[in-house]
C-alpha cells in the first residue's frame, strides 16, 4: 500500500484528497488505504458512479482527469472530426459537479477539442439531446442520478446521443490506463478559452420545441375539453423543477402550470437532499413529503423527478389510500396512450406510416405486458437487454434502417421518447402523462381498463445495495449454486422461467429436468 499510497501523493494535486490519503498513511490505516488504492474505479457502460474521496477507487479529481484524457485519446483514434465535431458537457447540482466538469472541458480545450459547454445546471436528458443537436462526437453528463448525496458520476453519451455501449466502454478503459499522467489541473484552461462555447439557452430551447413538436404532431394541446387535474411536483432536491415550469409553459398546456403544487422543501437544489434518506422516487418514504402535500391540499395525483430529471414516478391516492405506480405500470399507461393517439392520427390520415412500420421497445427486466399491447395495435415490438444504452442503441439502429421507435421504457421509472432523446427522460414523460391525464378517467382507472382488456400483470422488482463488485458477484454464484444450472424453487414457489443474462442460461418449465423440485 505505501508504494501505491505514494503514486497517489506523486499525481494528486487537490489539498482535501492529497491529505486524506496522508492521514491515512500516518495512522498506518492499511484497510483504509486498501479500500481506496488497491482497485480501480472501473470504467463501464454507465461511465463511472462511485463515492467521492481520495484515492484510485473514488471519484475526484486525479480520477475525473485521467477519465477525461482517455476518453480524449479514444475519440481521436476513433473518431477523425472529434476537434470539430466536439464534446457536449453538462452538470447537475450534486458536490463538485461543476468543478468536476470544468476539469473534464480543460482536459478536452487542452487536448483541441472542442467543447459545447453547459454553463449552468441541466437535466441529464439535455446531455444527450445536445450530441444529436450538435452532431457532437461525445457527451459527458457529471451526475450520479439518484444515488446518495456523497456519490458523483460520470455519463458518457457516444454519436447519436446514446449511452455507450459494449465494446466502446472496455476500449476508452484501456485508454484510460494509457493516459494516466494528468496534462492539466487548471479549470481557467477551459473558462479563458474560445474552443468553450456556451449552450445552455439555445439548447434548452431547441429540446423544448423538439417536445412542442410531438405534442403538435398529436394535438396533445386541445385533445379533450377537460383541463388537467391538479398534481403535486416534487423534483427531489434536483434540477427538474426549472425545466419542468418551462416546459408547461412552452407547451401551451392550459391550466397545468397554475395546478402544479409544488414540495417547497424539496423544490430547489440541494446536494446534501435533507428531507430524504435517499433521492430516489422509488424508496421507501421517499415520496412522503410530497403525500402530505398532497393531503393538505386536497391534491390527489404526484409527479415526481429524481434529482437528474431523467426519471419519473407517479402516485394517486384511490379511496384514501396513496398508490405509487410501477414503473411498469406508467410506462404501459403512457405506451397505451401513444399507441391508441398513434391510432386516431392514422385514422386522419395525418400520417402516412402504418402501424405496423413502428416499434415499441422495453428490456428483460420488464413487464411482458407491452408486447401484448405491441401485438394488439400490430406493432412491431423488441426486448433487450438491461438499462437504456440498449434501447437507444436499438432505436438508433432502427432510424438507420427507416424504423420508427415510438417509445420505450424500463421497469426503473424510465421512459424514452426517440423523437426528441435517445435516452429516459422525465421532464418529457411528465409532460405526456399529464396530457394522457386529460383523456383518462385516472390514471388508476385506466390501468384496470387495460388489465380487464390485456389481461393482469404483474411484476416483483427489488434491488439492494452491494458494498462492492465482489460481492455482488459472490450473492450471484450462491444463487447460481443453489440449483442446476439454476433454482428450480424460490421461497418454496416453483420457478416457470428462468434466465441468466450474464451466463446465459435460459430455463423454462418444460425443459427442467424430471427430478427437479
Amino acid at each position: 500500500m505505501e508504494n501505491l499510497a505514494q503514486e497517489w501523493l506523486r499525481l494528486d494535486r487537490n489539498p482535501a484528497t492529497r491529505s486524506e490519503i496522508q492521514r491515512l498513511l500516518a495512522e498506518k490505516d492499511h484497510h483504509g488505504l486498501e479500500d481506496r488504492l488497491s482497485n480501480r474505479l472501473a470504467f463501464g457502460t454507465a461511465g463511472l458512479r462511485a463515492r467521492m474521496g481520495a484515492g484510485f477507487s473514488r471519484i475526484n479529481d486525479l480520477t475525473i482527469i485521467q477519465t477525461s484524457q482517455g476518453l480524449a485519446s479514444y475519440l481521436f483514434r476513433e473518431d477523425e472530426d472529434v476537434v470539430s465535431a466536439g464534446i457536449v458537457i453538462g452538470y447537475d447540482a450534486r458536490h463538485n459537479s461543476k468543478h468536476f466538469a470544468e476539469l473534464a472541458a480543460a482536459v478536452f480545450v487542452t487536448k483541441g477539442i472542442k467543447v459545447w459547454w453547459y454553463e449552468d445546471l441541466v437535466h441529464t436528458p439535455l446531455v444527450s439531446y445536445g450530441v444529436q443537436s450538435k452532431g457532437a462526437s461525445a457527451g459527458i453528463m457529471i451526475s450520479a442520478s439518484h444515488n446518495p448525496g456523497y456519490d458523483n458520476g460520470y455519463k458518457v453519451y457516444g454519436r447519436g446521443g446514446c449511452q455507450i455501449n459494449t465494446p466502446v466502454d472496455c476500449k476508452i478503459a484501456d485508454s484510460i490506463l494509457q493516459n494516466l499522467e494528468p496534462i492539466t489541473w487548471d479549470p481557467q484552461v477551459a473558462i479563458a478559452s474560445d474552443k468553450r462555447i456556451c449552450v445552455k439557452a439555445e439548447l434548452t430551447l431547441e429540446y423544448l420545441a423538439s417536445l412542442q413538436s410531438l405534442f403538435d404532431m398529436y394535438h396533445w394541446h386541445d385533445s379533450s375539453s377537460r383541463t388537467f387535474p391538479s398534481f403535486v411536483y416534487t423534483p427531489m432536491h434536483g434540477v427538474g423543477l426549472e425545466f419542468m415550469s418551462c416546459a408547461l409553459e412552452k407547451l401551451g398546456l392550459k391550466g397545468a402550470t397554475e395546478r402544479m403544487l409544488i414540495v417547497e422543501e424539496q423544490a430547489k437544489p440541494d446536494p446534501d437532499f435533507p428531507t430524504v434518506r435517499y433521492p430516489n422516487p422509488e424508496e421507501e418514504g421517499a415520496l412522503s413529503l410530497a403525500k402530505d402535500t398532497g393531503d393538505r391540499n386536497n391534491v390527489t395525483l404526484i409527479i415526481a423527478n429524481d434529482p437528474d430529471a431523467d426519471r419519473l414516478a407517479v402516485a394517486e391516492k384511490v379511496g384514501g389510500t396513496w398508490i405509487q405506480l410501477t414503473g411498469d405500470q406508467t410506462g404501459i399507461l403512457l405506451a397505451s396512450f401513444i399507441l391508441s393517439e398513434r391510432v386516431k392520427l392514422i385514422e386522419k390520415s395525418e400520417i402516412g406510416r402504418p402501424m405496423e412500420e413502428t416499434t415499441v421497445l422495453t428490456t428483460a427486466v420488464s413487464s411482458s405486458m407491452l408486447a401484448e399491447l405491441a401485438s394488439h395495435y400490430s406493432v412491431k415490438f423488441e426486448e433487450t437487454l438491461t438499462g437504456f444504452k440498449w434501447l437507444g442503441q436499438s432505436a438508433l439502429e432502427g432510424s438507420l434502417q427507416g424504423d420508427e421507435t415510438l417509445f420505450a421504457y424500463e421497469e426503473a421509472l424510465g421512459y424514452m421518447f426517440p423523437s426528441i432523446v435517445r435516452d429516459k427522460d422525465g421532464i418529457a414523460a411528465a409532460c405526456i402523462f399529464l396530457a394522457a391525464c386529460k383523456i383518462w378517467q385516472s390514471p388508476y382507472a385506466e390501468l384496470q381498463r387495460l388489465y380487464a382488456q390485456f389481461g393482469y400483470y404483474v411484476t416483483t422488482n427489488t434491488y439492494w445495495r452491494s458494498p462492492n463488485v465482489e460481492a455482488t458477484s459472490q450473492a450471484f454464484e450462491r444463487i447460481r449454486a443453489s440449483g442446476s444450472p439454476h433454482p428450480y424453487l424460490v421461497a418454496g414457489q416453483r420457478v416457470l422461467r428462468w434466465r441468466d443474462l450474464t451466463t446465459g442460461v435460459l430455463g423454462v418449465q418444460g425443459q427442467f429436468p424430471r427430478n427437479s423440485p
